[in-house]
């Protein structure tokens, strides 16, 4: 099968027959649903853009595998150049999207799952590797969209799986059959996996022996028996169910988030990558999450890019793009940005192959990266909304500007420089809003602060990393200091 059009993906996922429920309801038709919908279209994205010709080196890759072009998403990176790729058509994709376009996530599991799995098979005799690259063939054959299933619920964070109250509170083995294994518990935060083909689901931590159950690897279809999704609110969210099309913001695309259930699933041992390997789980972890964090690198800039371009515009239509604090404002924006982006390129210019040949980042530059992230996009955002002023929040609704009686004197009052309509100072001023109050606040904030780890998690790897004693060492040389 050729890579699929953003149609073909479309009608793809009108043939699974996934469970979802949302505000209380299962959603049958969930590829029209108005609130999920933008989300399925930011997806369609990132096979939209490899159909056009400007954009094919970026897009797409040949395959490690099977020698054939195939959908950047699916590649296991070959070189520093790939990494860089990577982090180059993410930042595309955000500038286009202004959202979280939620491939990213299994991505970075394929390159982290191929790497750890081969080593596991050199040092246990195992054939998880082979197994995995079979499975990815597959995905690279159909083209498909693969969630990466890493954050389990957790429980009662003090206490480690096997130690739980309640034993699926992260997800474990419960049966182990002759032709596979039966898994249950739940996965959270879950970035487009209703709108996945597949679920691959890794460890969420490091697992100690007690916890072999719930060192667990392995790959299940979207809707295969057993599997439901519980959809998650997003502030504002409701406003896509509403006539029109200005107070939403971002009308076409968006970003989505579900909690995924395993209930007695059963998962063949070929779909299987991990069972009971515990010393591997760390490795594993460790790895996808210096992706991801790597990742950050670029779909963060290219929504920073789209946030720094409503300032400058919504500043345009009020007559103050000339003024030196908005300038000022706008160039620190500017700084905070192409840092994320600098660092994303860093580590991967960095990157080193491991024992599979799959290339690994640089993981201090990728933990850099993202506790960057943590931060520089809330400086950001508050910049944005000094520019946007109060209007951010007391403008009225599409629905207002409408109405016979007052929508006169809306666009009367509201006007801002005459070079503009009002309703195009309206439409900048709801995307500054979505962006950093609404819909698009959650992928471009609360996401940047927790996805792949929380800041404290950065911390640890990077004091972890930080080699103090050579550090140390030089200084003492340099002072003419003499060691213990």
């Amino acid at each position: 099968m050729a890579m699929m059009t953003k149609d073909e993906y479309i009608e793809s996922l009108r043939r699974q027959k996934k469970r979802i429920f949302l505000m209380g309801q299962e959603i049958e038709n969930y590829v029209d649903h108005p609130i999920i919908r933008p989300s399925i279209n930011a997806c369609g994205a990132t096979y939209d853009l490899v159909s056009q010709p400007e954009y094919e080196e970026l897009m797409t890759a040949t395959s490690s595998l099977t020698g054939k072009k195939i959908n950047r998403f699916t590649h296991l990176h070959q070189g520093t150049d790939d990494l860089i790729k990577k982090v180059k058509m993410q930042r595309l994709l955000g500038q286009r999207t202004g959202c979280c376009f939620q491939r990213c996530v299994g991505f970075d599991g394929f390159n982290a799952v191929d790497s750890v799995t081969f080593e596991m098979d050199a040092e246990l005799g195992t054939d998880y590797n082979k197994r995995f690259r079979a499975y990815l063939e597959q995905v690279q054959e159909n083209d498909w969209v693969v969630d990466g299933a890493m954050t389990d619920v957790k429980g009662n964070r003090r206490l480690g799986p096997a130690d739980q109250a309640d034993p699926d509170m992260f997800v474990r083995i419960v049966e182990r059959r002759s032709n596979g294994i039966i898994v249950r518990g739940a996965k959270a935060h879950q970035t487009g996996a209703v709108n996945s083909h597949e679920i691959l689901v890794m460890p969420t931590q490091t697992m100690r022996e007690q916890d072999r159950d719930y060192a667990l690897s392995f790959a299940v279809p979207a809707d295969a028996p057993g599997v439901l999704y519980i959809y998650g609110r997003q502030s504002c969210d409701t406003r896509r169910m509403e006539p029109g099309n200005v107070d939403v913001g971002n009308a076409t695309f968006g970003g989505q988030e579900a909690l995924i259930v395993f209930d007695n699933t059963f998962v063949p041992w070929e779909r299987v990558f991990m069972a009971g390997e515990y010393q591997y789980s760390g490795a594993l972890v460790e790895r996808f999450a210096g992706y991801h964090r790597q990742s950050y690198g670029g779909c963060k800039s290219g929504v920073g890019d789209v946030l720094i371009g409503a300032a400058q515009a919504v500043a345009r239509t009020q007559g103050l793009e000339k003024a030196a604090h908005v300038k000022e404002k706008i160039t620190e924006m500017i700084h905070l940005n192409e840092t994320i982006y600098a660092c994303g390129i860093a580590c991967s210019a960095e990157g080193r192959p491991t024992k599979s040949g799959t290339y690994l980042i640089d993981l201090m530059q990728a933990n850099i990266c993202k506790l960057n992230v943590t931060r520089f996009p809330y400086d950001i955002a508050r910049l944005a909304q000094d520019i946007a002023g109060g209007l951010l929040v007391t403008l009225p609704s599409e629905q207002d500007f409408k109405n016979a009686e007052v929508g006169p004197l809306l666009d009367k009052y509201f006007r801002g420089s005459a070079d503009y309509t009002t309703e195009d100072r309206a439409r900048l001023q709801r995307l500054i809003e979505n962006l950093t109050l609404g819909m698009g606040a959650v992928g471009y904030l609360t996401e940047s602060m927790h996805g792949a780890g929380s800041p404290q998690a950065q911390k640890i790897m990077i004091g972890r990393l930080a080699n103090l004693d050579y550090k140390e060492e030089l200084a003492r040389e340099i002072a003419g200091v003499k060691g213990d």
